[in-house]
């Protein structure tokens, strides 16, 4: 069955293709007879009923520098002409992606987009992973620096990050004295509208921060990112390594309590983070990554295990 597939993504040229899990999907999608096409998010327009994007048909390979090639940019019909559209262009999840996910849900009915584009937005990263609070270290969420004194007076360590952040960027430790809160405060407040998220620290953090990849809501495997020396950051994008894992029965039970809601709201692709073998720190759903170093250490083929999932659900519309 040989499908019309369009990938809304940020530009080709700036990805890193040893490490992209888009690009991996890229691949194994073409590998399969699949016809790709490239357009961003930004090139959405709606008319009429109809939503469309002026598109590039594109081919992938494998070579740094020379990994794709466009075709002359159609006017690709997502509705009509599309069997999948792919939605994986990188956070910041603003109004920009906002309104991305209320177009592609115009067209939800006819064409299988993945992940499902209104569970995508209303399960931002750091929010949805409430539903689960009995996971989750303990959190608060504010913009109040005297509700951010008095958690760290009860937890003595603290972590805080933007509630709408992505890719490691912003998270900062505040020790027990204290120092510097104020400041992080007012620079957050100033920078962001919405709260923050303030997390009791995790000491468990240095041994790594687990990604476990689910595939609608099966497990198809994990790795662990390892903090550079002086971080307490583990993403690969901001100097983690990475290196081969197994699951504890706390994640095992994280994931089976999962994987109900995942397949119900049509969220394929998923990607969870786990501190210490039992904390649940995030559900990533907008753009997860990491099946490249899971495959590269188990010798599993995730892409294939999407693909598969995506196949029997287009078969079944």
């Amino acid at each position: 069955m040989a499908l019309t597939i369009a990938v809304q993504m940020d530009p080709l040229e700036s990805i890193n293709i040893a490490g992209d899990s888009t690009f991996a999907l890229m691949l194994s999608a073409q590998a399969r007879g699949h016809s790709l096409f490239h357009y961003a998010a930004e090139d959405l327009n709606y008319a009429d009923g109809h939503v469309w994007a002026r598109a590039h048909p594109v081919t992938v390979q494998r070579v740094a520098g020379e990994h794709f090639t466009f075709g002359d940019p159609v006017r690709l019909d997502l509705g009509e002409e599309a069997d999948v559209v792919l939605m994986r262009q990188d956070p910041p999840f603003d109004l920009g992606y906002i309104t991305a996910t209320h177009l592609l849900e115009r067209i939800s009915d006819r064409t299988l987009v993945v992940n499902d584009p209104a569970s995508v937005r209303n399960a931002p990263e750091k929010l949805w992973v409430l539903d689960f609070a009995r996971f989750m270290p303990p959190t608060l969420v504010t913009r109040s620096v005297d509700e951010a004194r008095a958690f760290l007076a009860t937890h003595g360590e603290i972590v805080i990050k933007p509630l709408h952040g992505n890719g490691g960027k912003a998270i900062f430790k505040i020790g027990s004295d204290g120092a510097n809160l104020s400041s992080l405060i007012e620079v957050f407040n100033t920078a962001y509208r919405e709260p923050h998220m303030v997390q009791a620290f995790l000491p468990g953090v240095v041994k790594g921060d687990k990604r476990i990849v689910l595939v609608d809501g099966e497990v198809a495997g994990a790795v662990n990112r390892i903090p550079g020396e002086g971080e307490i950051r583990s993403n690969l994008a901001v100097g983690g390594t990475a290196a081969r894992t197994e699951l504890t029965p706390r994640e095992q039970e994280i994931c089976a309590a999962l994987a109900p809601e995942l397949k119900a709201r049509g969220l394929i692709f998923v990607g969870i983070d786990v501190i210490g073998g039992e904390w649940l720190t995030e559900i990533n759903v907008t753009s997860p990554t990491g099946i490249v170093a899971i495959d590269r250490f188990n010798g599993t083929d995730t892409a294939a295990m999407i693909w598969d999932a995506i196949e029997r659900k287009v078969a079944a519309r």
